[in-house]
């Protein structure tokens, strides 16, 4: 019987009995004293199992829980592939952290992590090297503009903000009322009542260039209208103004697009040919233009007629180019 084994023996034994004494662990596990010392060490200090010895009683037994992962449950012997996906992720993002707002929280929560994903079968090391996580796609950004504006939008204060605009290629100032952070593509945007413009942006952290915390309270925007303008329609980049964009991909991509979730309110459907009909709301189509551009000759956007005209106008200008 390997370590993982004995610790779900232990568990097990632990949840059904109000009371074990050692000797009933040394019987029923066939170990020796000292292994059962080493299992017991490895699940009080990896895996901050709340086991306790009780002198009165003259065994051991589950007293309150840690506070890490309450109540406490032993992880399973496999994982599913959201399952590692998330744990993996959280321990790349936690190593990769500079030390900040949360700092002083990270080093306890990465240290669980690592017991959870750490066993005698698979150790954390060999993990690492045999299944991985590629997050590409983010784009550089000063830690210390996101810790300001982070403090902000928990601490409901306004924010002014030098923030530079690619589309245009211009710099400006603005006040405005974080409401909320998002992580969008591996990139920060932070949600936010812009007082310049009167209305809701959201602006990304890595575009900006200073941000000062001001002493004004943050004016408030009630969720629904916060997702009626930012998460309506397709992508990060939304509007008020919902339009639906229907598009055509051939048979081969069909095969791709039809396991994909392009957005929650989407409607699909198989053609009699194979192909795949893709129905999706969108209020701002730059995004949606750029991911059906990834799939080159086997995607056609067939309305609504101004978004058609636009991809056209896209590829004739790429003809151009390259011709």
């Amino acid at each position: 019987m390997n370590q993982t084994e004995r610790c779900y023996r232990i568990d097990n034994m632990l949840r059904n009995r109000r009371i074990v004494d050692r000797q009933s662990f040394l019987d029923e596990l066939d170990i020796s004293l000292a292994t059962f010392k080493r299992d017991l060490a490895y699940l009080r200090d990896r895996l901050h199992a709340p086991i306790e010895w009780s002198a009165d009683d003259c065994g051991y037994r589950y007293g309150a829980p840690s506070g890490i992962g309450d109540p406490f449950s032993l992880p399973g012997l496999w994982f599913s592939a959201s399952e590692v996906t998330a744990l993996l992720t959280m321990q790349q993002l936690l190593q990769e952290l500079d030390p900040g707002l949360l700092s002083k929280h990270v080093a306890p929560l990465l240290s669980r992590l690592n017991g959870i994903l750490d066993s005698e079968a698979v150790p954390t090391d060999e993990i690492g090297r045999r299944i991985r996580i590629l997050r590409s796609g983010a784009r550089q950004m000063d830690s210390a503009h996101f810790q300001v504006v982070a403090t902000a939008v928990l601490q409901r204060k306004r924010l002014w903000i030098r923030h530079y605009s690619r589309a245009n290629d211009t710099v400006i100032d603005r006040e405005i009322s974080p409401q909320r952070l998002v992580n969008y593509r591996r990139n920060w945007y932070v949600d936010s009542w812009c007082h310049l413009r009167k209305d809701i942006r959201s602006f990304a952290l890595d575009a900006t260039q200073d941000a000062t915390s001001l002493e004004k309270p943050a004016k408030e925007i009630a969720d629904a209208q916060l997702n009626k303008v930012l998460a309506s329609g397709y992508g990060i980049f939304g509007g008020s103004a919902v339009e639906w964009a229907t598009i055509r991909f051939s048979p081969t991509a069909a095969r791709w697009v039809s396991t994909e979730s392009w957005h929650k309110d989407q409607r699909a459907q198989f053609e009699d040919n194979g192909s795949y009909r893709l129905e999706v709301p969108y209020s701002n189509s730059r995004e949606l233009i750029m991911d059906v551009l990834r799939y080159g000759t086997d995607a056609e956007v067939l309305a609504p007629k101004h978004l058609r005209e636009e991809m056209a106008a896209i590829a004739r200008a790429l003809f151009s180019r390259y011709d």
